[in-house]
Order: C-alpha cells, then sequence, then structure tokens
C-alpha cells in the first residue's frame, strides 16, 4: 500500500529536500508553502493522506493553527502529524503535546530519522485504518455483551480480541487504537521484558522483529499471558489489562515526557489518554492497567 504525505514548509529547499528523500523511499507526496494552502489541500484531499509534516513556524497560519484545526475535524482528527521545529526545548515540545502532534522533528534532522518517524506514523495510522474496516463488519451483538475476560499471548492474538472488544462501544475505530496500544505495551514491555531503551537499539540495529519472535519462543516468557477484563458500567465502558512482568515505574507516565515525542517509538500511553480514552490509570507495580470510557448523553 502506497502512503500519500502531506508536507508543509515556507522554504522551498526543506520541501525539496524532504520530497526527495521520502519519495526515494517509496513515499508520494503532496507539497503545501504556507499554512493556508496546506489546510486547503487537507479539506479537499485529507481522506487521501496518511500523515502530515507540518512546519511550527510560517507567516500567516502557523503550524500549530493548522494543527489544531486537524484535531478539532473528526474526520481529520486520528492523522498522525509530525511537527518541525528549529527550537529543541521541552517547553515546544509540550505546546505541540498539548496541541495534539504526537511525532516530533528537530531541523536539521537526518534521513535516518526522517524516515524512522514517517514510518512510526504511518503505521499508527495502518492500524486505526485496518480496525476502522473491521468495526464495519457485522458483529452487532457486541453492544449487548456485559463482561468478558480473554488471555493472549502474542501481538497478533492481541489484535484479534482488540477488534473485537472495540465493537463494544459507539466508536469502535478511537477505541482499537488505545487499546492495542496498551495491550502491545503488556506483550513486549511487560511479559517479555523489552525495555524502551533495549527496542531503541533494536529498531537502530534492524533486530527488532529477530528478537520479538525469540523471546516469544522463549519456554518461560513465551508463556506469559495478558488478561484483559472488559466490563460494562452503569455511566460507561472500563477495560483493565494486567501482564505477568515486573512492572515499571508508571508514575513518570502521568505526564509524557517530551522526548518520548522526539523517538520513533514510545507514545502508546500517550495514544491511549489522548486520542481513545477518557482515563488512563496504572496501579500497583505498573503491570495493570484500567482504561475507562464515559458514556456520553
Amino acid at each position: 500500500m502506497s502512503h500519500r504525505l502531506l508536507l508543509v514548509d515556507d522554504e522551498p529547499f526543506n520541501l525539496e529536500l524532504m520530497t526527495e528523500l521520502l519519495e526515494a523511499a517509496g513515499y508520494e507526496t503532496v507539497c503545501a508553502e504556507s499554512g493556508e494552502q496546506a489546510w486547503d489541500i487537507l479539506q479537499r484531499q485529507g481522506s487521501s493522506l496518511s500523515t502530515v509534516l507540518l512546519d511550527k513556524m510560517m507567516p500567516g497560519l502557523n503550524g500549530f493553527d493548522v494543527l489544531k484545526r486537524i484535531k478539532n475535524t473528526p474526520e481529520l482528527n486520528f492523522l498522525p502529524v509530525i511537527m518541525q521545529t528549529a527550537i529543541n526545548s521541552p517547553a515546544s515540545v509540550q505546546e505541540g503535546m498539548e496541541a495534539g502532534a504526537f511525532y516530533y522533528l528537530t531541523k536539521p534532522f537526518s534521513r535516518d530519522m526522517l524516515l524512522a518517524v514517517v514510518k512510526a506514523a504511518h503505521s499508527h495510522w495502518d492500524r486505526h485504518q485496518a480496525f476502522r474496516e473491521l468495526a464495519k463488519q457485522h458483529l452487532d451483538a457486541l453492544a449487548q455483551l456485559q463482561q468478558a475476560e480473554f488471555r493472549l499471548r502474542t501481538l497478533k492474538e492481541a489484535q484479534t480480541v482488540t477488534a473485537l472488544l472495540a465493537r463494544t462501544c459507539p466508536q469502535p475505530e478511537k477505541v482499537a487504537t488505545g487499546l492495542f496500544e496498551l495491550m502491545v505495551n503488556a506483550v513486549e514491555h511487560g511479559n517479555l521484558g523489552i525495555s524502551y531503551e533495549e527496542k531503541t537499539r533494536l529498531q537502530a540495529d534492524g533486530d527488532w522483529e529477530s528478537e520479538l519472535e525469540r523471546r516469544q519462543r522463549d519456554p518461560i516468557l513465551g508463556q506469559r499471558e495478558v488478561s484483559i477484563r472488559f466490563l460494562r458500567e452503569p455511566d460507561g465502558f472500563s477495560f483493565t489489562i494486567q501482564d505477568m512482568g515486573e512492572g515499571f515505574d508508571w508514575q513518570q507516565y502521568e505526564d509524557c515526557p517530551a522526548a518520548s515525542l522526539m523517538a520513533s517509538h514510545g507514545r502508546g500511553i500517550l495514544i491511549a489518554r489522548k486520542l481513545s480514552f477518557d482515563q488512563v490509570e496504572y496501579q500497583g507495580k505498573g503491570n495493570c492497567v484500567v482504561a475507562r470510557i464515559q458514556r456520553q448523553g
């Protein structure tokens, strides 16, 4: 599947450079030299885009203005936005996070960093689109489900359970995105014991998938299970996900570290909190998380 990217920058040289790098990597691109032009493209062609690379500082309609419009438009608010900035400061990154950016690039950036972050962005979009299609299947009886419990060990099983449980909620594809991210964390970081630093190194070395498969074949780690409990409550829905790992220092993720917006992974909790659930609460040593959705109306 070809991915179509919108590149927005008021500097023609920057647009030319990004276009050359991304098209050489197999992406299709469309360019805008201003926020106004970008917004016009988004309104007309937004459904054909899978990622936006958006310059922060532009005259007229700046990057944050465009970002806020994207996040306030239901048809576009799941579109991953990679903010570009020459200002490498926690305050600037935090500002972008609050506006809805989940990916960040500091100028000047390398080819490898650009491609890694774009790949992470469109992978997030691909999962959302896949869950959106699954949500269209005729599983209406799940709207009457009151409670359920599943156990799983692999990411493939997690995807199947996610698609099923998301159908219990009014906006299945929205719930599915965050629910899957929490289950991925439980499998990878919880049961299989892969730390954030290890995943960063493994991805950089191209060894990530082989290491994941190796650990899933391990006679001890590979037998660990993730349990997920669904409960329909009077005021909404809750999902309780528990793994068999050692837990982690979840308190430091109460507010997402700005640094996580500048890496190619590590945004699962942020995505769950910002896009999918009204509340995400870690308990105990961190190997149990409860995600809640409040009933509307």
